[in-house]
């Protein structure tokens, strides 16, 4: 705990000048979704608790102007809770983007004592000042609640008075109701000239995340000063849904709805040559099995019957294109009237969010062209290989069926980008750019550089507009749904197979990205320890793609 007489600014935080959230417009959900169940009904059953979201604030403290640099920062405290629910903590976000979170607030559902020995909730023995700042101008003071025995805080408590607030102000959680949480964004920092730690703020989220996780977002924030150099939080933590039931996930109508609903346009670029298809049609098409041993491989039934299933990726099969050169070129092209996204619904934090992951499928993926300051150069074979799975994913609100934010998946890597920051079509419809030859999904128009930005070297990635579209809320299938029970969705043979969709191809590129290398100014070839490192390590060489379910995020959360 320290005081702050006098700051100065860090420049690693970036100025902001309005005072006042941004303006925006979003799709609206439906009026009214499908019935059944809890979904999109305002409000989730844990278990022994009771959640809903409050959006709804009084600004405490507005971090704007701190020896003349603009921080953009506010801090909230939630207001209109219903009658029997209570704050968990307060809330915090950059005026840098429209005042769009929420945190959650709680009741218990039932509490008979001759079961359980604590209720689920309590109020705080007292607080601790985590750091305040006191001067002619402003003051603002961080306070931690101190939980009874056997009970987790859920959030910090902000006030511009130096008095201790009251307990009965937030709520503790029994900690066998809740679970970690780790830092995320970084969202402030702000140094004293006094003392030797600086004050910071940060996003929180559950430390195990992914479709059997059960930790759930609480909204709030966590601060510290910088001598905090571990991820995981010990002083809040999240909820823990312990409903199993998932009540609040979309029935099977309601998933229907909401892709309808949302399902982006996905825009390919005006120049690419290696278009997407249907996985059925790539089979039709020519597709070949082939087998460790085997010389020849053996074709594909339509519906991938013949595919081994199950295993993992042990390099005893893999898919090609066929031999014959037309049949071959043909493939490679795929074929866009047949395309179609491939749909995994699945829980996310807990089940107060639904994922709907829809994967694309192109039987080829193009070659790669290197930016080397204002040189483009095209590779004829670095970068391209057969079988090519990319994927976004939409991550829609179970209170309110809302779409939070849309997940880009770019090669190994991508992030979410929240919903006012996306692109429209048709009023409630998100635009995925597809990047060309590579396939890799971006928010906007223009082009992406996966390297070093700084020195302006590494692989391109362009998207635009074109004619060729796919409309994900028309041409889709439902693949896997495992919440909804065995049986409810029929997976796909094909889903089963475990190995790759391409064989394995090693680049001589060492000796072309040399070359390459060798036209870079000098000042940069000596500045830079190991240039090989600014170029994508899949230039290399290329193990075929597996397919959507041997990917990490099947189960897992997605990779940012």
């Amino acid at each position: 705990m320290f005081g702050c007489n006098s700051l100065c600014w860090d420049s690693s935080v970036p100025e902001f000048t309005d005072p006042d959230p941004l303006p925006f417009s979003l799709p609206s959900p439906l009026p009214q979704w499908p019935q059944g169940g809890s979904f999109a009904s305002g409000r989730i059953c844990l278990g022994e608790i009771e959640v809903i979201k409050v959006n709804n604030f009084e600004k405490v403290w507005r971090c704007t102007s701190l020896n003349g640099k603009s921080l953009g920062f506010t801090f909230y405290r939630p207001l209109e809770i219903p009658e029997g629910f209570f704050c968990l903590g307060y809330y915090c976000q950059s005026n840098h983007q429209p005042l769009r979170g929420y945190v959650l607030v709680a009741r218990e559902t039932s509490f008979d004592a001759s079961v359980l020995e604590s209720p689920a909730l309590e109020k705080p023995l007292n607080y601790s000042l985590i750091w305040s700042l006191d001067s002619h101008d402003e003051c603002v003071y961080f306070w931690l609640p101190n939980p009874p025995t056997g009970y987790k805080a859920m959030g910090i408590v902000v006030t511009s008075s130096p008095k201790e607030p009251e307990v009965e102000e937030v709520r503790c959680v029994r900690d066998d109701l809740t679970e970690t949480c780790e830092t995320s964004d970084l969202l402030l920092t702000v140094k004293s000239k006094y003392a030797k730690d600086s004050f910071q703020v940060w996003n929180t989220q559950p430390c195990d995340r992914g479709m059997l996780a059960r930790g759930v977002d609480v909204g709030t924030f966590f601060c510290g000063s910088t001598y905090f150099d571990s991820e995981q939080v010990v002083d809040i933590m999240c909820l823990k849904n312990l409903d199993s039931s998932l009540h609040a996930m979309p029935n099977q109508n309601q998933i229907h709805a909401l892709i309808q609903h949302y399902g982006p346009t996905v825009y390919f670029h005006p120049d690419e040559k290696y278009l997407p298809s249907s996985v059925q049609w790539f089979f039709k098409n020519g597709a070949v099995l082939h087998a460790a041993g085997n010389k020849k491989g053996i074709a594909i039934d339509y519906q991938g019957s013949n595919l081994p299933s199950g295993g993992t990726n042990d390099g005893a099969f893999w898919i090609d294109l066929p031999t014959d050169g037309d049949a071959r070129n043909n493939l490679k092209k795929g074929n866009i009237e047949s395309a179609e996204l491939y749909v995994h619904v699945k829980p996310a934090l807990g089940g107060a969010f639904t994922d709907i992951v829809m994967w694309v499928f192109c039987p080829f993926n193009g070659p790669a062209t290197l930016k080397v300051a204002l040189m483009n150069i095209e590779m004829s074979k670095i970068g391209e290989h057969v079988g090519d799975w990319e994927h976004f994913t939409l991550r829609i609100s179970n209170f309110t069926g809302e779409l939070w934010s849309v997940y880009f998946s770019q090669h190994s890597g991508g992030g979410w980008i929240h919903a006012f920051d996306l692109e429209f079509n048709k009023g409630n419809k998100p635009i995925v750019y597809s990047s060309k030859d590579g396939h890799a999904s971006f928010p906007h128009p223009g082009t992406y550089l996966q390297g070093s930005s700084k020195l302006g070297i590494g692989v391109r990635n362009d998207a635009a507009q074109s004619k060729f579209i796919v409309d994900s809320s028309v041409k889709y299938q439902i693949v896997a749904a495992e919440y909804l029970g065995e049986g409810v969705i029929t997976e796909p043979c094909w889903l089963q197979y475990m190995r790759e969709w391409g064989p394995t191809v090693v680049y001589d590129s060492r000796s072309e990205i040399e070359k390459i290398i060798n036209l870079l100014p000098l000042f940069v070839r000596f500045s830079v320890e190991n240039l090989f490192e600014l170029f994508p390590t899949e230039l290399y060489g290329e193990e075929g793609p597996t397919g959507p379910k041997e990917k990490d995020n099947w189960l897992g959360d997605e990779y940012c």
